[in-house]
């Protein structure tokens, strides 16, 4: 059938002279203009609604009296790799709490494969139900000379994938230390996109740093944890992201200025959400609720949800219940609850038999997991006092601190001391890209964790994705790592030189390959396991994750060793 074919029945169906092909009966949807609840039919013909306020016929109709209908929800920034399921999987899991289009930046793959990443995921995409669009990862390695990544990234590797329909443009820019400074392979990429989205990265950034930052064309941000960061980041022009995701949780910090005047500069996002925290508490569906719950107005809510997250990344055929729009709709029982209770995405009522018709999609990035062998002694911490820098972890942010503290000191190396809080954390270079006559290990201190035995491994590592191990035993630190050589990367939970809970994450050492209510299954194990070594943090494993990341402050580990994030620079071992 020929677009004008197509053109022809929608505007029939629209004006009533022929049936259409879905009626949504007797509920009511949410105008986003008014936030009236109007009590009306919504019609369907294909992808796309047709018809409003009025009664309508369908070839299918589903009766719907008692519920609401609302735009489908939109993910703004999020990385599916983070969600520990590849593309078709996460799917499964998040399209039936309402996300009928996500925005993603395929940043995590790509640092371990380089384009093969976005290629791929270009390709699962076209086999969704739901709308996922792709942003080409910016910063691949998120830094050039603080770490070791799996690949590298130019302006000229990101073209060929420009014009890719599914693309809408540059993901994070998290390099902001280089576009203030001006850098010229930076400069390359954003001159690349000018005109087109680019999405912003700039935690803590005010004044007329962040002038400079804006002025590069970069659009979004959602790293603003406090509403003053917000709010100066809002009157600068940028639309905010919201972040609720499972480690790095903005919601609570940034409702208060989410208002229906605010509500067309703001959306949500999750970052990094597990399948664990979404069989628990949902997923943008949970992000609305808790909104309302504390105080947004629900019209703001919804609107950040959908038609304001539509057109902050140039989206105009979606975020309305209205005709014209794609058909991607939430059917509720109750609005300040978001309790889904149907999903529509593209016309399609969302079932199981839509998930069985995809094609499969084959894995990638198989045997990425290339760390050397390790044994206790290349954990030991050597210096020339007691007295070290101690990165700092904050529950549910993936800002770290600063601590100088004196630690245990014999024999010339800094140890463990329990009674601070204090051990180890050690990242090995697992790309196999170690320079001859370097170790590839980075040992310094982390307090926060709570742990008071063994250790916790793990081959996510945000963004090069190089082994980060946390431990009060070197001997268990060494099983931990090279157990996850051997089951091609993934979580792995140590104690007394004894695995004790596991999962295999093959796909790039990112991905598991198993259903996501296996995942979930071994995750509840996990944390489980992680909890009887005294581990106190809700997301011990995601908060690892996060340890090895240069670009946000203000103390990080690599494989090359402690980095000083605010002045961008490795301290001397």
């Amino acid at each position: 059938m020929t677009q004008v074919d197509l053109l022809r029945r929608a505007i029939a169906q629209g004006q009533g002279h022929a049936e259409a092909d879905l009626v949504l009966k007797g509920a009511r949807f949410l105008d986003l203009v008014t936030g009236d609840l109007v009590d009306s039919d919504v019609a369907i013909c294909g992808e796309r609604i047709v018809g409003t306020f009025g009664s309508y016929r369908g070839r299918r109709e589903i009766d719907l009296r008692g519920k609401i209908v609302v735009p489908g929800f939109i993910d703004t920034h999020f990385h599916v790799e983070s969600s520990l399921m590849p593309p078709q999987e996460f799917e499964r899991c998040v399209l039936p709490h309402g996300v009928t289009t996500g925005i993603c930046d395929p940043h995590e793959m790509a640092n371990v494969l380089g384009t093969d990443a976005f290629a791929w995921f270009l390709e699962s995409s076209g086999t969704l139900a739901m709308d996922l669009r792709v942003q080409l990862s910016s910063c691949v390695p998120a830094t050039d000379h603080l770490e070791t990544s799996g690949a590298r990234i130019t302006a000229a590797d990101l073209m060929p994938f420009a014009q890719d329909p599914k693309v809408i443009g540059l993901a994070e820019f998290m390099n902001f230390p280089g576009v203030l400074a001006g850098d010229r392979a930076v400069l390359e990429k954003l001159a690349a996109f000018q005109g087109r989205h680019i999405d912003g990265h700039a935690p803590l950034l005010r004044g007329a740093a962040l002038n400079g930052y804006i002025a590069a064309g970069i659009r979004t941000e959602h790293e603003a944890t406090t509403p003053e960061e917000a709010l100066e980041k809002l009157s600068k022009g940028m639309t905010v992201l919201i972040r609720e995701g499972s480690v790095c949780k903005d919601l609570h910090a940034l409702a208060p200025i989410l208002t229906e005047r605010t509500a067309p500069f703001l959306a949500f996002c999750t970052d990094d959400r597990n399948p664990l925290d979404i069989a628990e508490e949902g997923h943008l569906d949970y992000v609305i609720r808790t909104a309302i719950a504390l105080g947004a107005p629900p019209l703001a809510a919804y609107r950040a949800a959908s038609w304001s997250a539509a057109r902050a990344f140039g989206l105009h055929d979606r975020g309305l219940v209205a005709p014209g729009q794609r058909a991607d709709l939430v059917v509720l029982d109750d609005l300040a609850a978001c309790a889904v209770s149907r999903v529509i995405s593209a016309g399609r009522p969302v079932d199981d038999a839509l998930f069985a018709g995809r094609t499969p999609v084959a894995p990638i990035g198989r045997g990425s997991v290339r760390a050397r062998h390790v044994q206790a002694s290349d954990f030991a911490a050597p210096g020339s006092g007691p007295s070290t820098p101690v990165i700092g972890v904050v529950p549910g942010k993936i800002i770290t601190l600063r601590h100088d503290l004196n630690l245990p000191y014999r024999g010339g190396e800094r140890r463990v001391d329990l009674g601070q809080d204090v051990i180890k954390v050690a990242v090995v270079e697992r790309h196999g890209r170690t320079a001859p006559g370097e170790r590839g290990i980075g040992v310094a201190f982390v307090k926060g964790f709570g742990l008071q035995r063994g250790a916790i491994a793990s081959s996510v590592g945000h963004d090069s994705h190089n082994i980060t191990v946390v431990g009060a035993d070197e001997a268990d630190m060494a099983v931990a790592v090279n157990r996850l050589g051997e089951i091609e990367g993934g979580f792995v939970v140590v104690a007394d030189g004894r695995v004790l809970a596991e999962i295999a994450l093959p796909l790039a050492g990112l991905m598991s390959l198993m259903p996501f209510d296996a995942i979930r299954r071994d995750l509840v194990a996990l944390r489980a396991a992680a909890r009887g070594l005294g581990v106190v943090l809700p997301e011990p494993f995601l908060q690892v994750a996060f340890l090895p990341l240069p670009v946000i402050p203000h103390l990080k580990i690599t494989d090359r060793g402690l980095v000083d994030v605010d002045r961008f620079t490795l301290i001397d071992p």
